[in-house]
């Protein structure tokens, strides 16, 4: 079997685009993967093109030989984009190595450890903006069955943030955790939007409330000043999503930046790397919880590293989507008692369908954080996307 070609396909989803990846053989099988980019679609998309010269005539089942060898002669290394692309043309790959072999992918990782993962929601508060109203969105939420709520109750702040917009923040959270009761996982997100000051001042103002985490208090590429805030403040720390290697990681470990540890399948170089970075965490006895907002073939792709990654503690999902998430893949979820069942299908489990991609073509989204729209994350008609059992 060789690969004859690479394939992208872009598709708006209101708030941001799916970018897919087909990798096609000379026997008819291909596989899939995501390669979703917020706010550099197109980038990302032409950034995988260039990797199929890398890619077509060799074998699809050696991974890690095209894997590294791109990664070689990038020869600038690194960067969210060269590794957003790596990620989607390997997922692909672990896809047709999976499906050519009859097994889902866990099983090319040593197997499973769980049946299911447990799962947070995020965007389920869309669109509220007030304490009541993210109330209301969060009983809904809890009445879904989710153990866990993750929202970014800052308005549009940046580095620092004033008395009256702090206050309104801890009323927010605050209205939640009355209206949820004690029961449900409360992880805050902070969006890497502030300075050091101000991240330990909002931590301080946390600890009154019982939070799983505080997420990315301050700007990722200042890695001793989150290990500074972590030391600083009494609430866990959650960081790691724009950390795109294990060598990123690395440092990250070493400095003791989080308790827990948010890698990105689509964004981290794919499924093997997030094995590798996984493996390091579990030397210092720290869970991962992969960043997981994107589409569904990352997804997929979380779901199988879940399946078979002893330290992976928490999913991250959206708890709605688009309705036309169904019409583009052949996607099947099945969710019960708060945690999401790992499928069985052969490869990712998953197929994208491309013709109903053509009625959403790429739209440009721009960046929410600092506008005050930052909860318009949902079209009015969203929907769940996945079966309850």
């Amino acid at each position: 079997m060789k690969v004859t070609g690479i394939e992208t396909f872009v598709c708006d989803v209101y708030r941001t685009n799916w970018v897919f990846v087909r990798v096609l053989t000379d026997s008819g099988l291909y596989g899939v993967g995501e390669a979703t980019l917020e706010m550099r679609d197109l980038t990302v998309a032409q950034a995988v093109r260039e990797l199929e010269r890398y890619l077509v005539g060799r074998d699809p089942h050696d991974i890690e030989s095209f894997w590294s060898e791109a990664y070689r002669d990038a020869y600038w290394r690194g960067g969210v984009v060269l590794m957003s692309a790596l990620a989607g043309v390997e997922m692909a790959l672990w896809d047709i190595k999976g499906k050519d072999l009859g097994v889902p992918v866990y099983q090319l990782f040593g197997g499973k450890v769980r049946d299911a993962v447990p799962c947070y929601a995020n965007g389920w508060f869309a669109p509220a903006k007030t304490p009541a109203e993210f109330a209301e969105k969060a009983k809904q939420a809890k009445a879904q069955g989710f153990g866990g709520l993750k929202w970014d109750p800052f308005g549009k702040s940046h580095l620092s943030i004033s008395r009256p917009a702090l206050r309104q923040a801890t009323d927010c959270i605050g209205a939640v955790v009355e209206a949820v009761g004690e029961d449900m996982e409360i992880l805050i997100e902070g969006h890497g939007r502030f300075d050091v000051p101000t991240a330990v001042r909002i931590g301080h103002a946390l600890e009154d409330f019982d939070i799983l985490w505080f997420e990315e208090p301050i700007p990722p590429d200042n890695k001793e000043g989150l290990a500074q805030v972590k030391r600083r403040v009494r609430v866990p720390i959650a960081a790691g999503e724009r950390l795109y290697s294990r060598w990123d990681y690395r440092e990250f470990l070493r400095l003791e930046c989080a308790d827990f540890l948010q890698p990105d399948v689509s964004h981290a170089g794919g499924i093997s790397e997030l094995r590798k970075i996984a493996a390091m965490a579990e030397c210092h006895h720290l869970p991962v919880c992969p960043h997981n907002p994107s589409g569904p073939v990352a997804n997929a792709a979380t779901l199988q590293l879940a399946a078979c990654t002893p330290n992976f503690a928490f999913l991250e999902t959206m708890n709605t989507d688009v309705p036309w998430r169904a019409d583009v893949t052949d996607e099947h979820l099945v969710f019960r008692d708060g945690a999401l069942l790992i499928p069985g299908k052969p490869g990712l489990g998953i197929d994208i369908h491309p013709e109903a991609m053509l009625a959403h073509p790429y739209q440009p989204h721009d960046l929410r954080h600092y506008k005050g729209n930052l909860t318009d994350i949902r079209p009015p008609d969203a929907r769940p996307y996945f079966h309850e059992a």
